[in-house]
């Protein structure tokens, strides 16, 4: 799949923006119906937002090591072509109409956590952080550029496919913790 480099990173800087102005609505819920959950194997509304957390704390420093190391380009590439791996595991997390439930790693699962609103700081915070790694990327090559993933650090995938994995997970758990706030 092939991308215009510069409408890649629009669409992906205002899908952030989006979660992080989402984020800060949520500072005006009470704790209690952001910690309530619909079952007791599903996960809050705090909960999902600390999914994201986890795996932030993962993806921004990679991210930023490799745009470090990548340097900046005076013409950047005009296009990004995605990876066959990297476009899989991108679209496997766009949310959709009905979400197919995904097992996620122990380390990364928040149930039954403690949680309070320094969950939803953090997860603005971390959106903060992407949107400038999102500038940062404007001017580095999206498909030569390689990010490690948080399962494995044999594994890379194109940097433009590792900024679209990350904000579509985002997505996909912003839009679950919406649905557990309707609910």
């Amino acid at each position: 799949m092939k991308f215009k480099s510069q409408d890649l990173i629009n669409e992906l800087t205002a899908q952030t923006q989006s979660m992080a102005a989402y984020a800060e609505t949520l500072k005006g819920q009470s704790l209690e119906s952001l910690n309530q959950r619909e079952s007791a194997d599903s996960w809050s509304a705090l909960e999902c937002v600390q999914h994201l957390n986890l795996y932030g704390r993962f993806y921004i420093p990679e991210l930023t090591r490799r745009l470090d190391h990548a340097g900046t380009s005076k013409s950047p590439k005009q296009f990004f072509k995605s990876g066959w791996l990297g476009n899989y595991f991108a679209n496997s997390m766009l949310p959709k109409e009905k979400l197919n439930k995904m097992k996620t790693f122990k380390e990364m699962n928040p149930i039954h956590s403690q949680l309070d609103l320094s969950v939803i700081d953090e997860f603005i915070d971390q959106q903060q952080q992407m949107l400038r790694l999102l500038e940062r990327g404007k001017t580095t090559d999206l498909t030569r550029t390689k990010v490690s993933i948080s399962i494995s650090k044999w594994i890379k995938l194109r940097l433009g496919d590792t900024f679209r994995f990350v904000i579509y997970h985002n997505m996909r758990h912003i839009q679950q913790a919406k649905r557990v706030l309707e609910e």
